[in-house]
């Protein structure tokens, strides 16, 4: 596996950024560049498990592995989720099972600066590469326009 790296700096604080983050409705317009209709559920306390779903009900189940809020969250991506049930682990799912997401905000004098680390197949590096920067674009935008208008 391969560890991609992203940062943004955004003109919000941390919690503001953080709320856009982990927030049901905005986390499905920031994720929705990587697919229509993505999802989360989970109740985002430290040790829970998150079904991190496509608007059929597919995809990866994690676990938060640590939480410090306004300021890191990490998960760790353990399985698929198949027809709304956890798959057991195959051939294909082992190579990135235990693979480790993590984001930290970092307070500035104005803004703040969002970095993500993320393990990667292989076969995913061009994938994320192109269309993480996208979502942390969508993201950024979403901060400042809500601070524009607060």
């Amino acid at each position: 596996m391969k560890k991609l790296r992203f940062s943004a700096r955004i003109n919000a604080s941390t919690e503001k950024v953080w709320d856009l983050l982990w927030s049901d409705v905005t986390y499905r317009q920031w994720t929705s560049v990587f697919s229509e209709g993505s999802h989360a559920v989970t109740d985002w306390k430290e040790g829970s498990k998150v079904l991190f779903l496509g608007p059929e009900g597919e995809g990866m189940y994690s676990t938060i592995a640590r939480k410090i809020p306004n300021e890191f969250m990490s998960f760790k991506h353990l399985g698929v989720v198949k027809n709304g049930k956890e798959s057991p682990l195959d051939d294909e799912t082992k190579k990135w099972s235990g693979a480790m997401e993590n984001y930290t905000l970092k307070e500035t004098k104005e803004s703040t600066e969002l970095s993500v680390e993320i393990d990667v197949t292989e076969e995913m590096l061009d994938y994320f590469n192109e269309t993480f920067p996208k979502a942390l674009d969508k993201l950024k935008a979403l901060a400042e326009s809500r601070t524009m208008e607060s």
